[in-house]
């Protein structure tokens, strides 16, 4: 092979490679914005997913967690003493699941009716309606809502406004002179929270206003 060929072959080669190169380039950029494009999609849809699996997990597992012990469902409200006779008081108490962030979220209100010595109603604070919390009038003897206009008897049942039904109740129980409600869970129909109990705070009357 003569130089003249050498060289002739040597800038066919160089040519061939630049080809490649350029070929590849103009390959390679749009698959990657494709692959970035696909990548963001799929992140999307993996955070749309999730919040809304979320909510469908807590839903079904949260009842097994409950029977382990997850939630300390009774808290205390204090001695009975607390509560005279005939009078409905407001009460607070500390939510039995809490995280360390949450602060002041935690502390939680109810009305405390007491009726006799050993008999009580706990009624959620929030209206039936749509959750506001309700005021006790004792001059009138009716619980208010300040947002819609709901009202309640001192027995927590219906008396007017949007309302469908009455005040929740929480189940109650008396130990060693102190009141406790179960406060595992917001009262509500599709819970024993929401039974108005009896003397011993396991009655089955149904509060439905």
């Amino acid at each position: 092979m003569n130089p003249t060929e050498d060289h002739q072959v040597k800038v066919e080669n160089v040519n061939v490679e630049d080809h490649v190169i350029k070929d590849a380039e103009v390959k390679v950029h749009p698959l990657s914005r494709r692959n970035l494009l696909m990548n963001i999609g799929i992140a999307l849809n993996a955070v749309v997913g999730l919040a809304i699996t979320a909510p469908v997990i807590g839903y079904i597992v949260g009842p097994a967690l409950r029977k382990k012990g997850f939630y300390k469902s009774w808290v205390t409200l204090g001695p009975a003493t607390r509560y005279p006779t005939g009078q409905t008081r407001l009460a607070t108490f500390v939510e039995p699941y809490r995280a360390p962030d949450d602060g002041a979220t935690d502390n939680q209100a109810c009305w405390v009716r007491r009726l006799s010595d050993t008999t009580f109603q706990v009624f959620a604070i929030n209206c039936a309606h749509l959750g506001c919390p309700v005021r006790w009038f004792p001059q009138s003897g009716l619980f208010m809502c300040p947002c819609h206009g709901g009202v309640y008897y001192q027995d927590g049942s219906r008396a007017a406004g949007p309302p469908e039904r009455g005040l929740f109740e929480y189940q109650w129980k008396l130990v060693n002179g102190e009141l406790q409600i179960n406060a595992g869970q917001l009262p509500t129909l599709s819970n024993q929270a929401s039974l108005r109990t009896g003397k011993d705070g396991k009655g089955s009357k149904s509060c439905l206003g």
